[in-house]
Order: C-alpha cells, then structure tokens, then sequence
C-alpha cells in the first residue's frame, strides 16, 4: 500500500488516504447516525409524538415570477422603390416577458380551523399535515 499526502488547501492540513475497511465502518455509522436522526422531529422530538393527517383544500392561488429577457429578431423596413426587390434588414433587441409558477399560497381546513400556507408545489384536494403534540410548560413551573 503506499502512502501520498496532498495538502488541503483550505486548511493547509496535510491529509493521507484513508484504508478502505476504515472508510466502509466510517460510512455504515453514517448510515446508522443519520437514521437515528431521521427519526427524531427537527426539534429534537422523538416520532412517536407526531402523526400525520389530511386537510381538504379550499384553494390554491399560484405566486408567478416574472422574467424579462431580450431577444434578437430581424426587422426588415418596406422597400423604398416600388421595383426594388432588396429589403434592408437589421438585429434589433425586443423585450420578452415570462412568468413561472414559483410557489402556491394554499388555504385548506383541519379540523374545522382554517389555515393558509405557502407550498412549493400543487398539493391538489388534499393535504398530508403533521400534528406534533408536546406539553405547554409555563417557566415558572419547572424545576
């Protein structure tokens, strides 16, 4: 097996190829670790306190993004002469406008109370919500 270092050049640490039983270990605990992590809710909550349910849609109201290009087309002037067969032609620059849907304001109902939310896709009739559940402790109260 040989050996080369190279220089990070970031850092400037000197860095040396790792051998590959320990690369395989290092990226099945990855594996495991960020299983673990999935699990948890990203407040740190385990998964056994949330559910998932459906809400019905009520609307969905595209948000556009509007872009302005320019294009290059030819614009050719009437002839001068009535017998001239030669038109004069030139590139000119015409403004373009274009809009994309780039996100959807979505108003939907569950369990009776309205809510409205910005989504970045059409969720269609119904909507997966997730309903977390953890205690309201007041400061005072705890110990």
């Amino acid at each position: 097996m040989t050996t080369s270092t190279s220089a990070n050049l970031y850092t400037g640490v000197l860095m040396r190829p790792i051998p590959s039983a320990i690369a395989r270990c290092a990226c099945l605990s990855t594996l495991i670790a960020a299983a673990v992590v999935h699990a948890e809710d990203k407040s740190g909550q385990q998964a056994s306190n949330v559910r998932t349910e459906y809400a019905q849609v009520l609307r969905v109201q595209p948000v556009f993004q509007t872009l302005r290009a320019y294009a290059i087309e030819q614009r050719c002037e009437p002839p001068s002469e009535v017998g001239a067969a030669a038109r004069l032609c030139r590139p000119t620059r015409v403004p373009k406008e274009f809009q994309r849907p780039v996100a959807y304001d979505v108003d939907y109902i569950h369990r009776g109370v309205t809510y409205r939310s910005r989504l970045p896709i059409d969720p269609g009739k119904r909507l997966r919500v997730r309903i977390t559940v953890t205690p309201d402790i007041p400061p005072g109260e705890r110990r």
